[in-house]
């Protein structure tokens, strides 16, 4: 991967103002410090999007986005960390030279630069034909129109045609002075073979007479081309696709995306069609979250790239009771990837594409939202149906919808969807779930013993049949165990694995003590290290001294106090502008909770001789009470440690040694709590 020079990253993040970056895709209005608007990243009528630029960063208090002027990059064109840092560094003019690479990475680059190049150049000159050649005009231009495309559809996809003829791209491209095997590379030209498979030497365009459709990446360049005959009667394949090469993967692409990824996530939602003209005509229609598999099967790589715009997809289905079904494992592999799945049939004999031509945009828009449907409450009319009064092929029926709910990582929507399942069929739910932990032991044995014969996937090893990781199953404890029991599971269902019970009501989950404790101290430690507490004492100097080496539990908080402390050893305070373009998001996105605050004084309050004491006027009692709440945590839970270890067998001597400390951690307990403020149980004392 390139590297960028740290200089040039600190120019570049130096020079990069966050309001006029984010200025550039919201209207942005102050109030009080802040700059306020309605979120880029999600659907809100009140603004929740905040900007501070004193820190440099924004905040979402609705979605929960956040982070530095080179994350907003990320997150709103979808781009890499470096694709992200080129991006400002165009804007702002500095340009970006990389550190050297090895000769082998040098080259390797090149080659795929240059297969970038062509690719964009072929897509210019297919489009050229298309609006400047007769051939191009009387046919392609001629289809496109027929298929009710108009000029600012064909000009937003880069839409164009190929001659029918044997080598005008080959003799087009060389006369521009690119090389023979940069187009052979990209597989828009193609190399001659005799009978015996060997190279004549002789080469051929690949396209030849087609409409071509120029396949983006999400970062807008041209990685390859599908491209559909017009010729009546051709033996050929209606639709033909570039080939694999360096810049061009399948499986990693989703056609539309570049066009849609800021509708897809404006509206929270991306609808998943099958071919090129399905996402051009619902595109020129309004509908322009819309994206396309070009006819392959569904892939892991392509649900990833769903995943990093939207949570939500809905598929959209021609009808077709084969096409439906053969779809159906590509589905569960979405549920598998976390996402939610609805569905959108259309009448027998209309796909997409034909059905918005037929009932116009709004009509179009209107069966979206009247006939989208929860996809296992789909599967489970679809299945249920097929089986009718069968009951051997109901009891089938039911074992595929619950083999679909077993791919659904989230808990609670599994047994949500137990339920729904349990009233469709007429079915008990205890009897749903317990033959529903029949088949997780099923699979989860099935995939150990295929991985302990050297092959397969296995799911107690925490790789799926999809080659998703998920979450090795995790052994119930005893009163787990015993709950399961207690509503209806069967003992040889509690082998280990992901069991479902029955509902109980829901709990907010405690936070973490520590936890908080260790927040408390990075934070303070992040806004306010330069702050004076005393003279020649700082916030940084007082809280690492109080801290004495204290090892922090939480990985994350760890971190963050480390990368603080290789700051002041540095000779430089921690900022929030600094550590918000951190390498790692988890890293980012907690610098960027820490330092933003929802609400700000309202200036009314001076007005009105109102005052309020502002954290900065307190800092010396909140660092003390971080500290102490911090050492009176951690002493209560070697406390409870010591006091556990007394009820296992011991010999006289550790005995008495774990009773002189937990006499001692009492005490210190104590006197943290009296400094504190904080009542102590009588049973304590």
């Amino acid at each position: 991967m390139a590297r960028i020079p740290k200089e040039t990253v600190d120019q570049i993040i130096h020079h990069a103002d966050i309001v006029e970056v984010v200025g550039d895709f919201v209207q942005l209005k102050r109030k009080g410090q802040n700059m306020w608007a309605c979120c880029p990243f999600h659907h809100e009528k009140s603004p929740s999007f905040s900007v501070a630029p004193s820190k440099g960063l924004y905040k979402c208090f609705g979605c929960g986005k956040a982070g530095g002027v080179v994350q907003f990059i990320m997150d709103i064109e979808g781009t890499s960390y470096v694709e992200a840092l080129k991006y400002l560094a165009k804007k702002y003019g500095i340009d970006v030279q990389e550190e050297e690479k090895t000769p082998e990475q040098q080259l390797a680059q090149n080659e795929k630069d240059s297969q970038f190049i062509v690719s964009n150049w072929a897509k210019d000159h297919y489009h050229r034909l298309l609006l400047n050649t007769d051939e191009g005009q009387s046919i392609g231009l001629s289809y496109l129109r027929q298929r009710g495309l108009n000029q600012a559809t064909i000009k937003t996809f880069e839409l164009g045609y190929s001659l029918d003829q044997w080598d005008d791209l080959l003799k087009a491209g060389e006369k521009q002075g690119y090389e023979r095997k940069y187009l052979e590379k990209t597989g828009l030209v193609v190399a001659r073979e005799d009978d015996q498979g060997h190279d004549t030497g002789r080469r051929y365009d690949r396209f030849r007479g087609r409409v071509m459709f120029p396949i983006h990446n999400v970062s807008g360049r041209v990685i390859g081309f599908g491209a559909r005959t017009l010729k009546p009667n051709d033996k050929t394949a209606k639709y033909l696709n570039s080939p694999e090469s360096e810049i061009y993967h399948k499986s990693d692409v989703l056609y539309g995306l570049y066009q849609g990824r800021q509708a897809i996530r404006a509206e929270e939602l991306c609808y998943l069609v099958e071919g090129y003209l399905d996402v051009l005509s619902l595109h020129q229609g309004g509908i322009k979250n819309v994206v396309a598999s070009s006819g392959t099967s569904l892939t892991d790589g392509q649900i990833r790239l769903i995943k990093r715009y939207t949570d939500n997809v809905t598929v959209l289905y021609d009808g077709d009771a084969a096409g439906i079904r053969a779809s159906l494992r590509g589905i569960d592999m979405l549920l598998e990837g976390g996402l939610n799945v609805r569905v959108v049939l259309f009448p027998d004999g209309d796909d997409p594409d034909s059905y918005i031509r037929k009932v116009g945009d709004q009509r179009f828009k209107e069966h979206l939202d009247n006939a989208s449907q929860d996809f296992i409450q789909f599967k489970t009319d679809l299945v249920s149906r097929e089986a009718a009064q069968d009951p051997v092929k109901k009891a089938e029926a039911i074992r595929d919808v619950l083999q679909s709910i077993g791919k659904v990582p989230d808990p609670i929507k599994r047994q949500v969807f137990l339920q729904q399942t349990s009233q469709a069929f007429g079915i008990d739910e205890q009897v749903l779930i317990s033959e529903y932990n029949k088949i997780v032991r099923t699979s989860t044995g099935k995939a150990s013993g295929s991985n302990a014969s050297g092959g397969g996937s296995s799911a107690a090893t925490g790789t799926s049949a999809s080659g998703n990781a998920r979450p090795a199953p995790r052994p119930m404890s005893p009163e787990e165990e015993a709950e399961a029991l207690m509503y209806g599971a069967m003992p040889e269902d509690l082998a280990g694995g992901d069991v479902l019970t029955a509902p109980k009501e829901d709990l907010e989950p405690v936070p973490d003590v520590l936890e908080q404790c260790e927040r408390e101290v990075v934070r303070l430690l992040l806004l306010y290290s330069p702050q004076p507490l005393a003279p020649d004492v700082s916030v940084a100097q007082y809280l690492l001294q109080q801290l004495d080496d204290t090892p922090f539990k939480t990985g994350l908080y760890a971190d963050l106090l480390h990368l603080c402390q290789e700051e002041l050893e540095q000779g430089r305070w921690p900022e929030v502008r600094t550590l918000i373009q951190h390498g790692r998001s988890d890293i980012r996105a907690l610098v960027a909770e820490l330092a933003t605050e929802k609400y700000e004084l309202s200036p009314n309050w001076t007005t009105h001789q109102i005052y309020v004491p502002r954290e900065l006027d307190l800092l010396q009692t909140a660092c003390d009470n971080a500290i102490l709440r911090l050492n009176k945590i951690n002493v209560e839970r070697e406390l409870a440690t010591r006091l556990d270890a007394l009820r296992h067998p011991l010999d006289d001597a550790t005995m008495m040694e774990h009773l002189q400390t937990i006499r001692l951690l009492k005490q210190m307990d104590n006197q943290l709590a009296s400094m504190l403020g904080t009542v102590i149980p009588r049973a304590s004392m």
